[in-house]
């Protein structure tokens, strides 16, 4: 068997394109002027009532923000709420259209941009509605429902506690209109992959199982409510009221929605195609072209991000040959890929320990960094990062690891979440790499620092813009080994494994849903040019499957963001100072990529006239 110089390991992942960021033509209306010094624009008095209603009509989404005022209900999911939701961006619009551009200040004319672009892009997708799955292995309201009861819903006193009891008695409308939702694709004929909805099913059905609803150990969500609430400072007789109203809401409410939810998967299953790419849906090839440039933020079509994909999986092979070259390893490239998935040394036991053992490692790698953050940033953020197993509910169908946002009143940190299932699917040597991609300086320290900028539109911190934040997260992977922070060389390689499986993200994706690749074509082309296991190449492709075009986003994001720190570092010489690269990429909130480009030409400038 091949061998290597061993190496000590490891010492002791909102709602919201348009391709250019044209401004709207200005209409004959009276003209606003600036405000005084200190006044609130009317612009901005726009956008802050805008969000404010925003917000409660979405309780869930005003939830994961920190605002707990409707906390008793959920998203809508219904058909009618969302022909009203068209409606009312449409009118966003025509508002927008009223202010006078020319006359804000330089930020709000970003912010102006940006709101335009979002409302253009949500009303481009939604013309695509079908073609989206309101559910699907990975997420969906099947899973949604405990992770968001479990993870977000605080409860600190009775109130809280009510509130909690409000969503298990109203959980039945938001279940059924994604029940609603999968029996209109039924009809039209947009239907998933026939091996997936198994998977949809078993973890449904797995949020129903054990008690209050069948014997066995409490189901996860009346765990987490008994736990919560004998946590609270009132009387037994008052925790025995709540736990029973609870129990009730749970046997009549939560429980038979969820058996409607499952009913229809299983008659939308029936017929479901053994094939999945997107092209085969009326219109398939248009919606793919629209979701690559709402997940790039760019023009670049199919044929073009294929061939970069390709050029980069080209690039990245010839820098792992160099460095297992390093390594003294007696062997090819391809003998290394298999060396790292059959040698014990890079995994850890499918055991309690074994698995506390990674989360210990993966926060002391997060902590770690903190050291090294100053000499790289400006503005760093106050929010702290956890990191923490993936529940067992979606362990199976989820991705490897997710990222949740902090609360922005600082009551709930940034969670970084690990799948633990399979201790296979997680070695050691890529701990690194996933850490600081998905904590610091990585995805974490980008979401914070948006969140705590107080002078930002509350929209402009949460929009989503996939190539902005996705890149982000990859572009910290190479920053961290430009700060020294990989440990050794094998996680220095976990650094070009994950570089590696972006660039095949290209590859794959735009393969499936371009050039029509089967499944096992996809899953080959992953194993020849990975280290990564059979099941973690499975959930990629699947992934690839349901969210069409949002695996391309990362790449493409790191690649224009190092691109355009060549071209400031090329254009400032001694001048240049990563710090400041680093707050200006940071500080307007996710952006798209041709905004980023004007930003570090601006910064360029400035820094440029003050030289003089």
């Amino acid at each position: 068997m091949a061998t290597a110089r061993p190496v000590q390991l490891f010492g002791a992942l909102l709602i919201l394109f348009s391709s250019s960021c044209t401004e709207l033509s200005r209409r004959d209306a009276p003209s606003l002027g600036n405000p005084p010094a200190g006044a609130v624009s009317e612009f901005r008095v726009f956008l802050d009532q805008a969000w404010d209603e925003d917000l409660e009509l979405h309780p869930l989404t005003a939830s994961y923000v920190g605002v707990t005022e409707y906390q008793g209900s959920w998203n809508s999911l219904d058909e009618e709420f969302l022909n009203r939701e068209r409606v009312r961006m449409q009118r966003r619009l025509a508002r927008l259209a009223s202010f006078d551009r020319e006359l804000l200040d330089p930020q709000e004319q970003l912010s102006f941009d940006l709101y335009k672009l979002d409302l253009e892009r949500r009303l481009a997708s939604d013309n695509f509605r079908l073609h989206q799955f309101v559910i699907q292995p990975h997420q969906g309201p099947h899973t949604e429902v405990p992770a968001a009861l479990i993870n977000v819903h605080r409860v600190s006193d009775l109130a809280d506690a009510r509130d909690y009891i409000s969503r298990l008695r109203n959980v039945d409308a938001f279940l059924d209109g994604a029940t609603e939702q999968i029996d209109r694709r039924t009809s039209a004929g947009f239907r998933l992959a026939d091996w997936q909805y198994p998977l949809m099913i078993a973890t449904a059905r797995e949020v129903v199982t054990g008690a209050p609803f069948s014997d066995g150990n409490d189901s996860v969500i009346w765990r987490d409510f008994k736990a919560k609430v004998d946590a609270l400072a009132v009387s037994g007789a008052q925790k025995k009221l709540l736990k029973d109203q609870a129990r009730r809401a749970l046997l009549t409410k939560l429980n038979p929605a969820y058996e409607r939810l499952i009913a229809s998967l299983e008659r939308q299953a029936e017929g479901a195609p053994d094939v999945a790419g997107i092209w085969r849906l009326p219109d398939g090839d248009q919606f793919y072209e629209q979701r690559l440039r709402w997940h790039t933020t760019t023009d670049l079509d199919a044929n073009q991000i294929h061939e970069i994909g390709l050029r980069e999986v080209a690039r990245v092979r010839q820098e792992m040959g160099a460095l297992i070259a390093d390594l003294e390893f007696a062997g090819e490239l391809q003998d290394f890929f298999s060396f790292l998935r059959d040698d014990p040394q890079f995994y850890l036991r499918n055991n309690t320990e074994d698995r506390q053992i990674y989360l210990n490692g993966a926060q002391a790698l997060i902590d770690d960094v903190y050291r090294a953050l100053p000499g790289a940033f400006g503005k760093l953020p106050t929010a702290e990062i956890v990191v923490r197993r993936l529940e067992p509910f979606r362990e199976r169908s989820a991705g490897r690891v997710l990222y949740s946002l902090p609360s922005a009143d600082g009551s709930r940190p940034g969670i970084y979440y690990v799948s633990l299932y399979e201790m296979s699917s997680m070695p050691v040597y890529q701990m690194a790499a996933l850490a600081f991609h998905q904590g610091l300086p990585g995805r974490h320290l980008q979401s914070a620092v948006s969140i705590e900028q107080t002078e930002l539109p509350s929209f402009q911190k949460y929009t989503s813009f996939s190539a902005y934040t996705e890149g982000w997260g990859l572009y910290s992977e190479t920053l961290a080994g430009e700060l020294g922070l990989y440990r050794d060389p094998y996680s220095e390689f976990g650094h070009l494994v994950s570089e590696l499986w972006r660039a095949c993200h290209l590859v794959v994706d735009t393969g499936i849903h371009s050039q029509r690749w089967s499944r096992e074509k996809a899953l080959a082309y992953l194993l020849s040019n990975s280290p990564n296991s059979k099941v973690d190449a499975m959930k990629a492709v699947e992934r690839y499957l349901v969210l069409p075009g949002q695996s391309t986003s990362s790449l493409i994001g790191k690649l224009k963001i190092m691109e355009l720190r060549e071209k400031a570092r090329d254009a400032l010489g001694d001048e240049f100072d990563l710090r400041d690269f680093h707050d200006a990429v940071l500080e307007d909130g996710p952006v798209p990529l041709a905004i980023l480009e004007a930003k570090i030409d601006s910064l360029i400038e400035s820094v440029q006239l003050e030289s003089f």
